[in-house]
């Protein structure tokens, strides 16, 4: 990556993190529940058996709150969340077993709830472990997003690097990924780098509209 591409990130980043800031809780609480109902009712999610949903910030990102309940209220699918314990900037997912569960992660950085080591005296599963079955879909988190379905992270590349990972294990197949966007977190075609490295997505859902590759 050149200084001048990771410039260009950098700014993108601060000017849309700035706009996010301004936007107030109702109006990210209604576009949240608008873009919740779509995933709910889009086929690709249905028919996953095997999930993972991000824990949003307090503000400033679509929140999730309302899917991961509903996720967790007898949907049939099994739920992850991303987890970073380690400090060599790997992240994993783990598996969240009920509401109960979920609502016992205490606050951490950014006042994301962390997932605890075990739960009832037992140690999560991870999506890495040898009897867990194959992640379907993930749904991404993200600062801004473009109508080609780029993606730009909050620079410390986490999903990158697992995507990577997780896809070159044995046997595993890339879940679909499906990013989560505010309205003003949607820009036009192009206006979001990308570099080698970057893995874009296969679908974005904003409140008023779904965004898929175009067929070939």
């Amino acid at each position: 990556m050149s200084i001048l591409q990771s410039t260009d990130k950098r700014a993108l980043r601060k000017t849309i993190t700035t706009t996010l800031r301004g936007l107030s809780q109702s109006d990210i609480q209604s576009q949240s529940q608008a873009i919740a109902e779509k995933v709910l009712s889009l086929p690709a999610f249905q028919q996953c058996k095997t999930v993972s949903c991000y824990l949003s910030m307090p503000a400033a990102e679509v929140q999730t709150t309302s899917l991961i309940l509903n996720i967790l209220g007898g949907l049939g699918k099994t739920l992850f969340v991303p987890s970073i314990t380690s400090s060599d900037g790997n992240m994993d997912f783990v598996r969240v077993y009920t509401e109960e569960d979920y609502r016992s992660f205490p606050s951490g950085l950014w006042g994301i709830p962390e997932p605890t080591p075990e739960w009832s005296s037992k140690k999560r599963q991870s999506i890495f472990d040898a009897d867990c079955n194959n992640l379907d879909l993930i749904l991404v988190p993200g600062v801004a997003f473009d109508q080609s379905l780029s993606r730009l992270g909050h620079g410390k590349g986490y999903y990158d690097r697992f995507i990577t990972s997780y896809s070159s294990s044995t046997g595993r197949s890339k879940p679909l990924l499906v990013a989560l966007a505010l309205e003003q977190q949607l820009l036009e075609h192009g206006q979001v780098p990308m570099f080698d490295h970057d893995w874009k997505m296969d679908m974005i859902i904003t409140p008023d509209k779904v965004i898929t590759a175009p067929q070939a």
